[in-house]
């Protein structure tokens, strides 16, 4: 299992352990962790929108044209600004540290 940590906005942490290969959005949502997923993971909208710790933002992926389309009309966005739906938990993320925004814009 692989832990993921997702701080609140009151600076809260709830640490949670998921599957290696799940989404954050779907580990959110598992966890009953306050992340919309308006378009269910499918990238047709930012209400899944997180900011990663900048101590983990070198160790993703880089994201896709589409997902910085899609980032383009996120509320809030800094640069290491994500969606959640695209970003896959793996052993190597153990510990990954997500910031959950003040605010989403639903676009759908």
């Amino acid at each position: 299992m692989t832990k993921v940590r997702f701080v609140k906005t009151s600076g809260d942490v709830l640490e949670v352990e998921a599957e290696p290969g799940s989404s954050v959005l779907s580990i959110a949502h598992a966890n009953d962790i306050d992340m919309e997923g308006a378009c269910e993971g499918s990238m047709a909208c930012s209400t899944c929108h997180v900011v990663v710790d900048p101590d983990w933002s070198g160790k993703l992926p880089p994201p896709t044209e589409e997902e910085l389309d899609m980032l383009d009309l996120t509320y809030g966005l800094t640069r290491t600004s994500r969606l959640g739906c695209q970003i896959k938990v793996t052993p190597e993320l153990d510990g990954l540290t997500l910031h959950l925004p003040a605010e989403t814009h639903n676009m759908l």
